[in-house]
């Protein structure tokens, strides 16, 4: 599965987030530090929904924009 993330490089590194996914973030010293630590993050917070919902289905959805 593919997500958009968010990276925002600060004076201590680079922290990201997955807008898609409400409070999933991570952060690292590089950007391959972070893009790293933040697939770890989705695997753990898709883990986490799952225990917790029972069953987790996405699914994808098209917009056509004006």
């Amino acid at each position: 599965m593919k997500y958009f993330v968010l990276l925002h490089k600060s004076k201590y590194g680079y922290s990201i987030s997955v807008p898609s996914l409400p409070g999933c973030h991570s952060q690292g010293r590089t950007v391959s530090e972070a893009m790293s630590n933040v697939k770890d993050a989705i695997r753990t917070y898709l883990d986490i929904e799952r225990q917790e919902s029972g069953a987790l289905e996405l699914r994808e959805v098209e917009v056509a924009l004006p």
